[in-house]
């Protein structure tokens, strides 16, 4: 094996993580520490330590000795990283359960000191001089590994909304991977699917590892050879179900754990929901510099795994039913799962234009979140973000440290008026940020891909068209409520009521003439199902409030499970 990860990469060039040159990141009182957490083991030179893919690998620690860490990818390798002692190998999947992305042999022979995951995870949450200094690397790393490309290899067509699909369900669950494009490279993606057995009509192709080889998976399909999806125990009952783990759903995950609740959290399609996809968080309490929702996410998802809060990823909520005073929630593939009691944390979806040939160009000119797939995808292009919401400004602002030029267009014709002023700043500031006020979208034209928008002047009717290959767009947020359609009472935009704002025809039902007792604030018209964040009728759309319901939902479960009403 150790022949199958000789290095093909170009000689001399300098390994991307942390190496033997540089400083060791931790000191000799924390590697103490870590001992009493693994234990030491004596390695050879050209010893293969873990193989890409690998689920239940160790964290390790270069005690003496050298490790290099490697791409291993259908006989070419290339060398990412070379660690000595004081040193340590990993990043978030240590953590999240994938399977991990790059293999590892061993350089120089010494001592490692080993570090079982699920111990791991005690270090992170008990050791606070050390947490932080691992979770930071690990999402340095993880940030690193997504944007040099490693790993999973997708191949595809631009114009193609499976492979867009496939690619932001990679990038939003923060699974490093590379990207082979028809268009930029053919004879190469040729070249590749053909070494796997494939041909360029199966593409999108995404292949793990070269083991698994899949031709236009569903995003159920690639977590699972990932090592991203879990099978649910089908006949548990858990206490609680958090259905969305966004903001609200994670804050309800967290609490319900530490406080002794069995509880599960689903999430359809990445953890962090779509505060996950925020690329810098200026205005939560106690980040003074900001945070990303890709770190609001981890760290979440950190201390959810701390209490023993399950996560199912993706996993999508599709219908919602009481039996025998507990609740069964209906799965996207035919399964259940059941609790005595949920919160319905499923959030908001965006609201999409309303212009002709719109899901034309869905996936492959229009998208609805600013990540580093569409960054890497636009980089040095000219785009265009549609909203004057704080969404909108942080796409912008996002956007534009990568792209040639944001046109940033709003409705109203005051960008104050529904973005906080740091963010107005901010835009405001960018030298290639164009601020087009009172203008809306018209008409799109383009046909395998987006190339041009017309776009009208609100005061004088004057159109005209802008050249872009990709619009983004933040025009309003509808509820995702399709799962609870028949089930719990919903206001006419679809967002679930709760508390006093329930028609008082719904509290003269059955399940509620059987208690003694109005519904909780945050209760829906079923006793025991709750509703936090964005999903709730009347709900400020902020990230920390989110986390704050989230929390006060949970107390209220607690009351409701004292009940002996049941």
């Amino acid at each position: 094996m150790a022949d199958r990860l000789s290095d093909t990469s170009s000689a001399g060039a300098p390994p991307p993580f942390r190496t033997t040159r540089g400083p060791a990141p931790l000191r000799q009182d924390q590697i103490d520490v870590l001992r009493r957490y693994g234990r030491p083991m004596a390695v050879d030179a050209e010893q293969v330590l873990f193989t890409a893919g690998d689920t239940t690998n160790d964290f390790l620690v270069v005690l003496e000795g050298e490790v290099r860490v490697v791409d291993d990818f259908a006989g070419e390798v290339r060398t990412m990283g070379v660690f000595g002692p004081g040193t340590f190998l990993g990043d978030l999947h240590m953590l999240t359960g994938q399977g991990v992305p790059l293999s590892a042999v061993v350089s120089v022979g010494g001592e490692l000191l080993a570090i079982p995951r699920e111990r791991l995870k005690k270090v992170v949450t008990e050791e606070p001089d050390l947490s932080n200094v691992i979770l930071d690397t690990f999402m340095a790393r993880r940030s690193f590994l997504m944007k040099t490309g490693v790993g999973l290899r997708i191949v595809g067509s631009h114009h193609s909304r499976d492979a867009t699909r496939l690619r932001e369900f990679a990038t939003r669950n923060r699974l490093p991977h590379v990207w082979i494009g028809l268009e930029e490279d053919r004879e190469r993606a040729a070249g590749v699917l053909a070494r796997f057995g494939a041909e360029l009509s199966d593409a999108p192709v995404a292949i793990w590892q070269g083991e698994h080889v899949l031709k236009n998976p569903s995003n159920s399909e690639l977590a699972r050879v990932m090592g991203l999806k879990v099978e649910l125990p089908r006949e548990r009952t858990y206490d609680l179900i958090v259905v969305g783990a966004g903001p609200a759903g994670l804050g309800a995950a967290v609490y319900g754990a530490s406080e002794g609740l069995a509880t599960l959290a689903l999430e359809a399609v990445a953890l962090g929901g779509q505060a996950g996809t925020s690329s810098r968080i200026e205005n939560y309490l106690g980040f003074p510099v900001g945070l990303s929702g890709f770190e609001l996410a981890t760290r979440a998802l950190a201390q959810a795994d701390k209490f023993g809060a399950e996560t199912a990823v993706p996993e999508e909520a599709v219908s919602l039913r009481r039996e025998d005073g507990a609740y069964r929630i209906g799965l996207r593939g035919g399964s259940e799962v059941l609790a005595r009691s949920v919160i319905a944390a499923s959030g908001a979806r965006y609201v999409k234009l309303d212009v002709p040939d719109l899901e034309q160009f869905e996936g492959v000119g229009i998208h609805y979140a600013a990540t580093e797939a569409e960054v890497q995808r636009f980089e040095g292009e000219d785009v265009i973000v549609v909203g004057g919401g704080n969404s909108a400004g942080q796409a912008a602002v996002y956007l534009a440290g990568r792209t040639r030029t944001v046109r940033l267009l709003i409705r109203g014709g005051d960008l104050a008026k529904g973005m906080s002023k740091y963010l107005v700043d901010r835009v405001i500031d960018a030298p290639n940020i164009e601020v087009l006020a009172n203008t809306e979208v018209r008409e799109l034209q383009g046909g395998d891909g987006l190339q041009a928008v017309v776009v009208e002047d609100s005061r004088s009717r004057e159109r005209r068209t802008l050249g872009t290959k990709a619009l983004f767009v933040f025009i309003g947020a509808q509820a995702n409520t399709d799962w609870l359609r028949g089930a719990a009472e919903v206001d006419k935009r679809g967002f679930v009521l709760t508390g006093s704002t329930l028609d008082a025809a719904t509290l003269q039902g059955e399940l509620w003439q059987s208690r003694s007792r109005q519904p909780y604030n945050l209760e829906t018209s079923l006793p025991g199902v709750f509703a936090a964040g964005d999903v709730r009728s009347g709900s400020v759309k902020r990230c920390a409030s989110a986390v704050g319901e989230g929390a006060m939902a949970v107390s209220l479960v607690h009351q409701y499970l004292a009940e002996d009403v049941v």
